[in-house]
This record gives structure tokens, C-alpha cells and sequence, in this order.
């Protein structure tokens, strides 16, 4: 297999196992559980608190630059109010509690306590211990967190290691690119297959003129179809160009990502797919995601 099929291979394989991760972040047990931690319940500091936790207390600036195609006013509403009212560490604890209560109801304890979830946990740290930390800040913050014992934990915290990972990685490329976090924003949206523009604009935090002056900045670049001024949110629409450069980001991103991945090898990587594959279905089966969130369903 050539690097560049090792690297399609790996990057297929962490998208395919992502939602596994990024349910925590629609589970009604999570709200619950940093709101005893101390957050205030309803507020999106419950979303960025959390999720910045392992990097510690940090200012509104840096979490901006690790979650990317968030509105920076909308950080700044949470952060770093929310350090004042749970301390990160105990917002990290609180994040486990939630996972376990969500995987536990997603997939049932029959399956959390499987055979083949210890053998998938397993697989998933191999990789995510394969990671290295240089440029990767948010990745590097959950490499510092201790490991949990349970094995669905430990498949958990494997997966949001790995998607960091990925996405610290992702967001290099998108400098690189010259896009912005609403300009990424914007095209990935454009390609069908992310956010609903509803669900965009409303949990990145962005206005309706924000975003229809972005995709007229894409579209003085050739990147976006030139959309009439309007009062509504336009529907971003990708020239060629812009689908290029998609595919590219897209490219690359597994190429930077694939290198925990690799220390698999092709047959137990396959492995963790298959049975991690099963894992996802059943999550999405069961509700992990609202609807109106995905244009196209999450890969699993």
C-alpha cells in the first residue's frame, strides 16, 4: 500500500470511528454533569469549558485558536468566566462521568463490557500513545490526562486524543490555506456533507451579515459561487476551485493524521474499523446526534 493509501486509509478510519468522540458533545448527561461541576446549565461555556479543560485554565484566545471556526465574541462568553466557577480539573472529571453515562446508554452495558470493547480500547490507545505533542495544543493537553480504566473510557478518551489530534493538524492547513475560521467554516459547509447552515451559525456563533460577507470574500477568490446580497443566510456553493481546495485540506489532513494510526499496521487496523464500525452504528441507531445538526449523517 502506498503512503499516500496508508494515509486515505488512516484518515477514513478516524472519521469513521469519530462519532464515537463527538457524541459527548449532544448528551443530554453531559449538561447535567458540568452543571454539578459548577457551570451554569444552558450556557455554552458547557460546551467550551470542557472540552478546553485539558489544556487547564486558559484565556478566551487560546481556546479561539484550538476550536478555530468558532465566533471569538462567542468564546469570549464563556472564557474565562467559566474557570472562576469549576476549576478544569474537575471539569475533566466530570467529562468522563458523562461519557461513561453516554456510551453506557448508546451502546447498551452488554456492549461496554464486551470482549470486543476491551479489544477496541486497546487498539484505539495503541494509536492515540503513538501520539506526539509538537504543534498539536489540543491534542497535547488530553495526552497529558491520566487514563481511565474502564475499557469504554479508555476507547473514549483513544478517540478524543486521535481527533484532536487530527484537528490541531487540520487547523495548520486551514492557515496555511489562508481561510479563515468563518471562511472554513463556510466551505466545509459548502461541501454538502457538514453542518446544517442553521446548526452553523448558531452553535460558532456567527450573524447572518458575518457569514454572507465571508462568502462574498470566498467569492472575490474564486472559491465560492457569487450569491446575491440578502437578509438570510446564503447557502454556500463550492466553484471547482473551491472543491479542489477542499479536497486537498481533506487530503492532507489524513496525511498529517495518519502517523498514530500507522503503528497498527493494515491488519489490526482493520480490526478496530470492524468492530469500532459496529460501535458507531449502534451509537448512531440509538440517537447520538439530533436531527437538523449533519447535512449528510456522520461517517461511521
Amino acid at each position: 500500500m502506498s503512503t499516500t493509501d496508508t494515509a486515505v486509509a488512516a484518515g477514513r478510519l478516524a472519521r469513521g470511528l469519530e462519532p464515537l468522540h463527538a457524541q459527548i458533545y449532544f448528551a443530554p448527561e453531559a449538561e447535567s454533569r458540568f452543571a454539578r461541576a459548577g457551570l451554569e446549565e444552558g450556557h455554552r461555556m458547557t460546551y467550551f469549558a470542557p472540552r478546553a479543560a485539558p489544556m487547564g485554565a486558559v484565556g478566551p484566545s487560546v481556546v479561539s485558536a484550538t476550536f478555530y471556526n468558532f465566533s471569538p465574541r462567542l468564546v469570549a462568553e464563556s472564557i474565562p468566566r467559566a474557570w472562576e466557577l469549576a476549576p478544569p480539573a474537575d471539569l475533566v472529571a466530570a467529562r468522563f462521568e458523562a461519557a461513561d453515562a453516554s456510551l453506557r446508554r448508546l451502546l447498551g452495558d452488554d456492549a461496554v463490557g464486551s470482549a470486543e470493547m476491551a479489544e477496541a480500547a486497546a487498539l484505539a490507545r495503541a494509536a492515540a500513545e503513538a501520539v506526539t505533542p509538537e504543534g498539536r495544543p489540543l491534542a497535547a493537553g488530553h495526552l497529558d490526562l491520566a487514563w481511565p480504566a474502564a475499557p469504554h473510557l479508555v476507547l473514549w478518551h483513544a478517540l478524543s486524543i486521535l481527533r484532536e489530534y487530527r484537528g490541531d493538524g487540520h487547523i495548520a492547513l486551514l492557515i496555511e490555506a489562508g481561510l479563515s475560521g468563518l471562511e472554513a467554516l463556510l466551505t466545509a459547509t459548502g461541501t454538502g456533507t457538514g453542518f446544517t447552515i442553521a446548526f452553523a451559525l448558531s452553535s460558532r456563533g456567527w450573524t447572518v451579515t458575518e457569514w454572507n460577507d465571508g462568502v462574498a470574500r470566498l467569492a472575490e477568490r474564486g472559491l465560492l459561487q457569487y450569491a446575491p446580497p440578502s437578509d438570510e443566510a446564503v447557502t454556500p456553493v463550492l466553484t471547482e476551485a473551491g472543491a479542489a481546495l477542499r479536497k486537498r485540506l481533506e487530503d492532507d489532513t489524513h496525511r498529517l493524521g495518519a502517523a498514530p494510526w500507522s503503528v497498527l499496521g493494515t491488519e489490526r487496523a482493520s480490526r478496530l474499523g470492524e468492530i469500532g464500525g459496529a460501535f458507531v452504528r449502534t451509537a448512531l441507531a440509538n440517537g447520538a446526534f439530533p436531527s437538523g445538526v449533519f447535512a449528510a449523517r456522520p461517517r461511521g
